[in-house]
């Protein structure tokens, strides 16, 4: 099992450019795809407090709902990356 999820939606460039980083770190994740309809996306704004995505959540480090694909992204990567 993984501590990472995200929230996100298909078709979704800000989500395919986590994605993206998350196969070049290699990392194992959960996808929760989320409707079309900002109204109809309770689960992600219950995470993250708000309806936008991608939304990471990583249980691990205590992340529970991480918004913007570049935090998203720069987080991956000093978190996950080679560096660390």
């Amino acid at each position: 099992m993984t501590d990472l999820t995200l929230y996100e939606l298909e078709g979704c460039p800000y989500c395919a450019k986590v994605k993206t980083k998350l196969a070049e770190l290699d990392l194992e994740y959960e996808s929760v795809m989320v409707p079309r309809s900002h109204g109809e996306r309770t689960e992600v704004e219950a995470v993250s407090g708000q309806t936008g995505v991608p939304v990471l959540v990583d249980e691990a480090n205590g992340i529970e709902g991480m918004p913007e694909s570049d935090d998203i992204v720069e987080y991956l990567e000093e978190t996950y990356g080679d560096a660390s």
